[in-house]
Order: C-alpha cells, then sequence, then structure tokens
C-alpha cells in the first residue's frame, strides 16, 4: 500500500502549554486512519501542521509527497479538510457557502453537492448563523466531500450530529474508502473510531503512544460492574472468572466493583448464583480509560506501525 500521508517526529511548541512531540505514523492510501485521543491531546494541533496552518517546531510531514508547510498551497487542492470548529460568513446561506467554496475549487459536480444536501438533511436556503451546532457541521462536511479529494482529514466530524447524521456519515466514509480514496478522522470517541477505521493511532498529552489495527485495540474496551447483594459479599467470588481484571468491595460490604474486560455472562451467572438484587454497568470514558493504561509517568508504549 502506497503511503499518502507520512510524519516524521513531527513536534510542535507552544512554550509553556502543551503542543506535540516527536509524532511519527504513516496513513496508506485507501486507508481510513483514526486518530484517538481524549480533549487536548493534541489531535487539533497535529491536524492544523498537516494542512500547513502551523509551522512546526522540528520534524515534518508530507502528504503526497510534498511538504506540508513549504508546499501546504498543493498540499490543499489533494485535501479536504473539516476543522474542528467551523466558521463562515454569517450572513451568506449555507447554499451560498458551498457555491462560494465550490468556486475557488475550480468547480465541483453540482449533482454531487445536492445528493450530499439531501443525505444530511441540510437546509441550504438558511443563512449560516441562523445554523444550529450540528447545521454548521453539515455545511463543513459537505465543503470537505463535495470535491472528491484524494484526502480527507476531519476534525472531530461527527460533533453537534444527531444519530441519524452520524450513522449517514459512517456511509459516507465506506463509499470514500469504496472509491480507493483516504480519510484522516480524529475522535475523542473510541466506538466512532472503531466503527469507521482500519488503523487508529493514539495520541495523549502531545505523544503518539501506540498505532495499532482497530482489532488489537480492543483490549481498551471494558466495563465497570456494580453488583448489590442481600448480605455481605466477596470479590473472591469473580476474581478467578475470565475477563475480570479487578474485583473489590465498593465501600458495602454487600457492594462488589468489578473491572470486565469482554463478555459479561459468567459474571451474571455467578451474581445470579449468590442473590444480586442490582447490578449496574457502564463502559469508563475515554479519559479514564487513557488514565488506567496510560499514566504520564509511564513510558510511551512502542509504537508499531
Amino acid at each position: 500500500m502506497a503511503t499518502i500521508l507520512s510524519t516524521s517526529e513531527l513536534t510542535k511548541s507552544y512554550g509553556a502549554s502543551r503542543g506535540i512531540l516527536e509524532v511519527t505514523f504513516d496513513v496508506g492510501e485507501g486507508e481510513v486512519f483514526g486518530f484517538l485521543g481524549p480533549n487536548g491531546a493534541g489531535k487539533t494541533t497535529t491536524i492544523r501542521t498537516l494542512m500547513g496552518l502551523l509551522r512546526p517546531t522540528a520534524g515534518h510531514a508530507t502528504i503526497g509527497g510534498l511538504d506540508c508547510w513549504t508546499q501546504s498551497t498543493a498540499v490543499k487542492r489533494l485535501v479536504g479538510y473539516l476543522p474542528g470548529e467551523y466558521a463562515f460568513d454569517p450572513t451568506l446561506t449555507g447554499g451560498q457557502i458551498l457555491t462560494y467554496l465550490g468556486n475557488l475549487r475550480g468547480g465541483v459536480d453540482t449533482s454531487y453537492v445536492r445528493l450530499l444536501t439531501e443525505r444530511l438533511e441540510l437546509d441550504p436556503s438558511r443563512r449560516f448563523r441562523e445554523y444550529s451546532r450540528g447545521n454548521k457541521q453539515k455545511v463543513g462536511m459537505i465543503q470537505a466531500f463535495m470535491h472528491r479529494p484524494r484526502l480527507l482529514i476531519l476534525d472531530e466530524p461527527t460533533t453537534g450530529l444527531d444519530p441519524l447524521n452520524q450513522q449517514e456519515f459512517y456511509r459516507l466514509v465506506a463509499e470514500v474508502k469504496a472509491e480507493g480514496r483516504t480519510i484522516f478522522l480524529s475522535s475523542h470517541i473510541l466506538p466512532e473510531v472503531e466503527h469507521t477505521s482500519d488503523r487508529v493511532g493514539i495520541i495523549r498529552e502531545g505523544r503518539l503512544i501506540r498505532v495499532d489495527t482497530v482489532a488489537s485495540l480492543r483490549d481498551l474496551r471494558h466495563h465497570d460492574v456494580e453488583i448489590t447483594f442481600a448480605a455481605p459479599a466477596q470479590p473472591s467470588w469473580f476474581a478467578s472468572l475470565t475477563g475480570v481484571l479487578s474485583a473489590e468491595l465498593n465501600g458495602d460490604p454487600r457492594g462488589v466493583h468489578l473491572t470486565v474486560q469482554g463478555d459479561l455472562g459468567e459474571v451474571l451467572r455467578v451474581a445470579a448464583e449468590h442473590g444480586a438484587l442490582n447490578l449496574m454497568t457502564r463502559e469508563p470514558s475515554l479519559e479514564e480509560i487513557f488514565l488506567r493504561f496510560y499514566e504520564p509517568d509511564r513510558a510511551p508504549v512502542a509504537i508499531q506501525n
């Protein structure tokens, strides 16, 4: 697979503020690459550097063999870009904005623009200032897709979208991939990246700590389970079960807290055997997962490409 996007020790320093440090990865042509990390991890800084909006302090990045800083104008011809915060002239309608941006591109397929507008259920006659956050995001998404770019760089693309539009976005991603084009997608939502991506790069506190296939990242998925019993409970009932990473009393002698990776069937069976009164489960947030697996004082995990 040919490489379309490559970074080598890409660094952007803001002085005392965190930027990114020695970020190195490659993205193959035709791949959907998820860039995953909690808010403030360095995703947007990386993307702005790729787009030539920020000059790197050290290292370099290329898109289509072009340097992202010194050849940024040529790079932008290859890319459809959706920034994390999309803004435009508030007095223009959505349709006028898309027409203007299409003309800047030298013309686009207007029938495809109409199709995208219909699929995302955008009213192009309304002024930009009248749009909700989600509808502004739709305008940004349409302008990124409408010229069928070789590479799409999307920063938190589903922010503000309702579930139906999120599903439509996933279908658009699948269509782009089927056409052999490439998507670089940043997100702080683990299920979203799992749903769309072939490989994932994980960034935390400005450092890239892991690059791997989506299948290999399933070890991050686990549940926090709280079980309440009628009588005093024993964490040892669960400690030896497959997938139970930890078992402890939750502060109440009748309550047990479990961290479980994978299926909960065995946990439910044992809980029922001991007369459980109540069971609650939740998936931890991505930040909680990162705090658990990638503490700041721990050495970065070896990167795999």
